[in-house]
């Protein structure tokens, strides 16, 4: 039974299937995606470049697969060039492929809380996009309603503080915290745009980064672990240099959330700021609080979204955590360092 394709959401344009594969790839799209030939434009049926939905009326270009990345498993890249289909479920639809044996890869959470995106290709190799109808907010009827100069956006926050900060600025004068603090932030921030990421605001001895806002990164979770990865290692080698000149001990702790933001520009008439908002941007809060000098937790969200991508990292379970006004504990897991300092006060 032929996937209900419903609407055509976006395209890209490339090199139309080869003579030798065109009845393959018509076959294709008529019996795996319910998609009918343009009857009005014969030439077109031997090689399929334009097709039409038959409900929907949307007339498709197809894309080529030459030079296309290969990064995700199944020879799909899904932010390369594609042309992306609502469905009228897509549960249904990757049961569908799985019954026909068809590779596909499926990637959740990206567009939006329990979003579900299904990548295949063609017989000729030309990538394609399936999601849920409703889910997806490139068209203007999806983001009918949103209120101006705002978006929501699934992203990985990060935020990043430093361990002992309060005894450092009691220890030093002025004249030395500052240029540890220019030190310090110009290593985080080069490393969060290294990887991709937007700094969002630095406080005191805090960083708040987002990855996948305000530009969409379908693999923003391991982007945000992979900074805090090199943070880590490389603040160690900076803290043992301040240990040697200064007599101080500090190290760092990062929480990592994955969910949706809100984006977009917060403050007065007087003073506005471009930032993010929202209960993902919280609970990487709490959790940067909760990180010893040397550690990086992160929620499940991000763990699961690192296992879909293939991502299997060596990090330690903790025990949930519950929040102030939230029914379920948040799950956590640890990337810990191969030396970690305690800077919280006893209880």
């Amino acid at each position: 039974m032929p996937i209900r394709i419903l609407e055509l959401h976006h395209h890209a344009i490339r090199v139309p299937p080869a003579h030798a594969e065109a009845d393959r790839v018509r076959d294709f799209y008529q019996q795996v995606l319910g998609l009918e030939a343009d009857a009005g434009r014969p030439e077109i049926a031997r090689v399929p470049g334009h097709w039409i939905n038959s409900g929907a009326h949307a007339q498709v270009h197809l894309i080529g697969a030459e030079g296309t990345p290969m990064d995700l498993g199944l020879g799909i890249d899904p932010s390369a060039p594609h042309v992306a289909f609502s469905v009228e479920d897509i549960a249904e639809a990757r049961l569908e492929l799985q019954r026909l044996g068809i590779d596909h890869r499926v990637l959740h959470g990206v567009v939006g809380p329990g979003s579900e995106q299904v990548f295949l290709r063609d017989p000729a190799g030309n990538l394609i996009e399936l999601h849920q109808a409703g889910s997806c907010r490139c068209t203007a009827a999806s983001r009918a309603g949103e209120q101006p100069g705002y978006t929501r956006v699934w992203s990985a926050v990060m935020f990043a503080d430093m361990r002992g900060f309060t005894g450092i600025s009691e220890k030093l004068s002025p004249t030395d915290v500052v240029p540890l603090l220019n030190e310090y932030f110009s290593l985080l921030t080069g490393i969060t745009l290294s990887h991709g990421g937007t700094v969002f605001n630095l406080a005191g001895d805090g960083l708040m980064a987002g990855f996948g806002v305000p530009r969409e990164q379908l693999d923003a979770p391991g982007r945000a672990i992979d900074s805090a990865r090199e943070m880590l290692e490389q603040f160690s080698d900076l803290a043992a240099r301040w240990k040697r000149r200064l007599g101080i001990d500090t190290g760092l702790g990062i929480g990592i959330n994955a969910g949706e933001v809100i984006a977009g520009n917060v403050g007065s008439p007087a003073y506005m700021s471009y930032t993010i908002i929202g209960d993902t941007v919280n609970v990487a809060a709490r959790l940067s609080q909760r990180a010893r000098a040397g550690e990086a937790l992160f929620s499940g969200s991000v763990k699961r979204s690192l296992d879909e991508n293939g991502r299997h990292l060596s990090v330690i379970e903790l025990p949930a955590l519950q929040l102030r006004g939230r029914a379920e504990p948040v799950e956590i897991f640890c990337i810990p360092a191969p030396h970690r300092i305690d800077f919280r006060p006893a209880p």
